[in-house]
């Protein structure tokens, strides 16, 4: 009898084991899924976002006023335009995760002309507000030598903003089908303009902070062109193609998910971008506004790896709940969350050992890579939560919407 009890318990003990072995082997099976989809996505983001951020590391070398100016600018731009844009582009992750998920190809396509559709008609009145930046930072009570530097920096983005109402959708686009070598290759491509173009600009046409700003501009522009064509044209899209129709003027059911996430989108950003605004008010406005516009740009830019893992799985998501497989979903949530430990874990501890040569990428001034090097500890702790958040946002856009 104790024998037959010994031997079920022994049965129960294996099952167990068995079934643990199981999920683990599911969870990393799942995990090298996310970062075939996140590698690339993470490459997206940052190179997108190293095209604001070499301009900024130019200009920060022309002095503390160039640099005061393009931060602030820089700010408002983020706050008042491209995370409103990047918010509402963000529910072509549910509407077209979804419908490539349910094989609704078609829906692709029309998804996402509606979407450029309206944020190309956002973009005009954020435009008319850029125009007038200058006036506007020196009504907030901003150092006005800074607010004309930050003004004119605003003035020559406007072309990029209406370039970014094509890419971003173009990009969600590929996305939630995960063809995600495209992207890369059309990100690479712009940044190697970029770089060039910008140098010559600022320094060799004496443009400065205008040449700064248009070099982004017209980069942008290359990149949509390019990645535009591509999906126009390329005979691997024949079922999701981009044909003009009617219905990408009812733009209801793109706006019942873009709206939500962009309030949750730019809340996130302007938490940020506030910061710097503030530090224009402090008594030495122009070393403060420097250093903390380094820090943020420093922390957006790490976020950027974190928000590749956020989309990965914001894909891996909306696919499986468009083809009904809630379970397989759950597990890529547990995945992702598991990666993003390990990510923050490294790229926090890195950025900490590197404390006292950060601020040499932006600045030549001693005082403001000293000042920078003290701010690290507490920008380390921001990355590892910021990394945590983006993944769960991730999660929770996919999750937003749910296909009839």
């Amino acid at each position: 009898m104790e024998d037959g009890l010994l031997l079920k318990e022994r049965i129960v003990v294996v099952v167990e084991e068995g079934e643990r072995s199981l999920r683990w082997g599911a969870i990393w099976e799942e995990m090298k899924k996310l970062g075939i989809l996140a590698g690339p996505m993470v490459a997206v983001g940052v190179s997108q976002y190293l095209l604001q951020l070499i301009s900024l590391m130019m200009v920060g070398h022309l002095g503390e006023i160039s640099l005061s100016g393009a931060a602030l600018a820089t700010s408002l731009t983020s706050v008042t335009g491209f995370s409103l844009l990047a918010g509402m582009a963000s529910g072509l992750e549910t509407l077209c995760g979804q419908a490539y998920g349910a094989q609704q190809y078609q829906n692709l396509g029309l998804h996402t002309q509606r979407a450029i559709f309206c944020l190309l008609l956002v973009s005009l009145p954020i435009s008319l507000l850029w125009a007038s930046m200058g006036k506007l930072l020196c009504f907030m009570g901003q150092d006005p030598l800074i607010s004309y530097h930050a003004g004119k920096y605003a003035m020559w983005w406007i072309p990029g903003l209406f370039a970014n109402a094509i890419v971003l959708p173009l990009i969600k686009f590929l996305q939630s089908q995960s063809l995600v070598l495209p992207m890369v290759l059309n990100s690479f491509a712009t940044l190697c303009v970029h770089i060039p173009l910008c140098w010559v600009l600022v320094f060799k046409c004496g443009l400065g902070n205008v040449g700064a700003a248009l070099a982004i501009s017209l980069s942008t522009w290359f990149g949509a062109a390019i990645l535009g064509l591509y999906v126009q044209y390329s005979p691997s899209y024949e079922r999701t193609h981009l044909r003009l129709s009617k219905g990408v003027f009812n733009g209801l059911e793109f706006l019942r998910v873009a709206i939500p996430s962009a309030i949750m989108i730019c809340l996130e950003y302007w938490s940020f971008q506030l910061l710097i605004l503030l530090s224009g008010l402090l008594p030495n406005a122009k070393l403060e506004t420097s250093v903390l516009s380094i820090c943020l740009t420093t922390s957006i830019l790490l976020y950027y790896i974190a928000n590749g893992f956020g989309a990965a799985v914001s894909t891996r998501v909306s696919n499986e709940l468009g083809a009904g497989n809630p379970q397989v979903a759950r597990l890529a949530t547990y995945a992702a969350m598991l990666i993003s430990i390990t990510e923050t874990v490294v790229v926090s501890t890195t950025l900490f050992a590197t404390r006292h040569i950060l601020g040499c990428a932006y600045s030549s001034e001693k005082e403001v890579i000293s000042y920078v090097a003290n701010m690290v500890p507490l920008l380390c702790l921001s990355v590892i939560t910021d990394g945590m958040q983006a993944v769960v946002s991730g999660n929770y856009l996919s999750n937003l919407y749910s296909l009839p």
